[in-house]
């Protein structure tokens, strides 16, 4: 991205758009029983909550009636419905992992391969399915400290050891055939950077013809196979990320909020949520989604600017748009042109150079 003059006033940046990710998959429900829904109705009421805040798009899980991650897609379809109903206006963004949770004595983990494919079917379709790109440990627990893990289930022995030892499952044959089956579906790839890596795959599938459609991505610094939460890391992405994308920046534990302010003050949008972390800065008491929302409301007003309302979000992430050819998705997200014939690329628009 290119960052010009004036580009951390306000008037020079896009309305804020909030993602909240309140269902938790990675904690039971004891861990935060005022937060934690349970119940079908209590977790639409929980979007409809988080919407009321301020958050514009919902980062979507299930959960059974008995509190455990659920792993049927009919729970999927009937949440959506339910969230559609009571909160139309709301994006609806369905996690990728359908839900890492771990089932008793066994590790968490990722669904198979053919049942993350299933997101493409998922009726009423949502929004957005999250695309991990690239294999990747994925430690969650590699950047926390003791203390963000007291007293909760991650910190029981036994989950904080699979929890450590979880993987996320991302090939390139199953990349690239998830992506072909949600765009036939008309729903739009969000996809996860855990680094440089992982968004240079993802540019060199769109250079290819993988995927015709708008950039959109979370970078997500949590450490444990994933870029660590700082500035360094976070600059060197934007660097090669083209100005027309739509970056959220997505953290852990008490790295949620600074990661967040950063964000803020750079134009990009922001995730919150339970799903990220459950305390305060002083680890005094836990921060509920909707307080977590409301906080960074506060803060972006203070920022100057101003939050999406659901119109605005729709239009800057450019759902349900989808391109013809490559040629026409470089353009549109702001990448140079693929290389014609035996020339380094270019350093300017194509069409901008001396003929």
């Amino acid at each position: 991205m290119h960052f010009l003059d004036g580009h951390l006033y306000p008037e020079n940046q896009q309305p804020l758009i909030i993602t909240a990710a309140p269902y938790a998959p990675g904690w039971i429900p004891e861990d935060f029983p005022e937060d934690i829904p349970v119940t079908m109705e209590e977790q639409i009421q929980k979007a409809v909550d988080c919407y009321e805040a301020g958050a514009r798009v919902l980062h979507l899980h299930v959960r059974e009636a008995n509190g455990k991650g659920s792993k049927r897609l009919s729970m999927f379809n009937e949440l959506i419905a339910g969230v559609r109903a009571a909160v139309p206006d709301m994006v609806i963004q369905v996690g990728g992992s359908i839900s890492f949770a771990p089932e008793e004595g066994q590790d968490a983990k990722w669904l198979s391969d053919d049942t993350r494919h299933m997101l493409a079917e998922l009726d009423p379709k949502p929004d957005q399915v999250t695309v991990t790109v690239n294999t990747s440990q994925m430690n969650v627990t590699e950047h926390a400290g003791l203390d963000d893990f007291k007293g909760v289930s991650r910190g029981f022995p036994h989950l904080y050891k699979t929890y450590k030892d979880m993987v996320v499952p991302s090939n390139p044959s199953w990349a690239e055939e998830h992506i072909r089956r949600l765009t036939a579906a008309g729903i739009q790839s969000e996809f996860q950077c855990y680094n440089i890596n992982s968004f240079e795959t993802i540019e060199r599938m769109i250079r290819r013809g993988v995927y015709k459609g708008p950039l959109v991505m979370n970078w997500v610094a949590i450490s444990g196979g994933m870029d660590q939460a700082n500035i360094f890391n976070l600059a060197n992405m934007l660097r090669a990320v083209p100005d027309g994308a739509v970056v959220t920046v997505e953290s852990s534990v008490l790295n949620v909020l600074p990661i967040n302010m950063i964000g803020i003050a750079l134009g990009l949008h922001v995730r919150c949520g339970i799903e990220d972390v459950l305390w305060n800065q002083s680890r005094t008491g836990k921060m509920s989604s909707v307080e977590q929302i409301k906080q960074l409301v506060r803060i972006s007003r203070e920022f100057g600017r101003p939050i999406a309302t659901a119109k605005q979000t729709r239009e800057i992430l450019k759902l349900g748009v989808f391109y013809d050819t490559v040629e026409e998705t470089l353009q549109a997200n702001g990448f140079s042109p693929n290389r014609n014939g035996a020339n380094q690329g270019f350093l300017r628009k194509q069409e901008n150079l001396p003929s």
